[in-house]
């Protein structure tokens, strides 16, 4: 693939997470009369607009780009060479809930590398796009990882999975505490990893998480300067896979906390 082809791709995935992120805020803003919400399962939840922005998403690259593969995180799909991962909204339990923090997750990943990672908040407008090897920005200008090397100074972001028992979960804030990092949680994966690659906090780690939240997100830190564990492997495509992304300097502290 040449470097027009990828260039291509990557102002196509800004323009479709504009337009999806105009869908999914339009729909949270008529959530009262028109919400209907489903469970699948004891952390998932599922809207009517979740599917409804992955058609969106789905036919906007099959327009395009008719060749590439697509996997969304509700319909599935399938894995080629050349596929799109897809989170039409992670943060669907706070889109449900009325809470205004969630983002749509576009990654473009060629022979299992992410080339391209973008992320739209639309409550905010905030745009995330990264291209390897170009950096990474926010709205069109550059963004980097913060300088904090002190795990004491640093805040740190700690995600949860169902598909971990809670004492992984429990064993690493406990650790990360005893360090003296300030632990948070929220209900965006993909948005709290892209928080670590422009600086409003210092790590994102969770035990496991699926490709389609942290593909895009991932690659956002790796050409913000930020460190990142080898997380899109080949079974992390289907299966997903820990993730863990910081500072440089903190790397050290979080790899030990994480060591499960």
């Amino acid at each position: 693939m040449t470097d027009v082809q990828l260039h291509h791709r990557y102002l196509a995935a800004c323009a479709i997470a504009r337009e999806a992120g105009r869908l999914i805020r339009l729909r949270f803003e008529q959530r009262d009369e028109a919400l209907t919400l489903k469970f699948k399962g004891p952390q998932d939840y599922l809207t009517e607009t979740d599917a409804e922005v992955e058609r969106l998403i789905a036919a906007r690259i099959a327009e395009s780009f008719p060749d590439d593969d697509f996997f969304g995180e509700e319909g599935g799909g399938s894995f080629g060479r050349d596929v799109w991962i897809v989170d039409p909204i992670d943060g669907t339990a706070d889109f449900a809930r009325g809470v205004p923090h969630f983002c749509v997750s576009i990654a473009f990943v060629r022979d299992g590398r992410a080339e391209i990672g973008v992320l739209y908040d639309p409550m905010l407008d905030e745009l995330f796009a990264a291209r390897r090897g170009a950096g990474a920005t926010l709205n069109g200008a550059p963004i980097k990882v913060s300088t904090i090397a002190d795990i004491r100074q640093s805040v740190v972001e700690l995600g949860w999975s169902s598909r971990i028992p809670f004492e992984g979960f429990a064993t690493v804030q406990a650790r990360l505490q005893a360090l003296g990092a300030g632990v948070k949680r929220r209900g965006s994966g993909a948005l709290g990893i892209a928080y670590v690659a422009m600086g409003r906090q210092d790590a994102y780690c969770e035990l496991h998480i699926n490709s389609w939240d942290a593909a895009a997100a991932v690659l956002l830190v790796e050409e913000a300067g930020g460190w990142a564990n080898d997380f899109l492997t080949p079974d992390c495509l289907r299966n997903g896979n820990r993730v863990i992304v910081c500072t440089p300097a903190l790397r050290e502290h979080i790899e030990q906390a994480m060591a499960i």
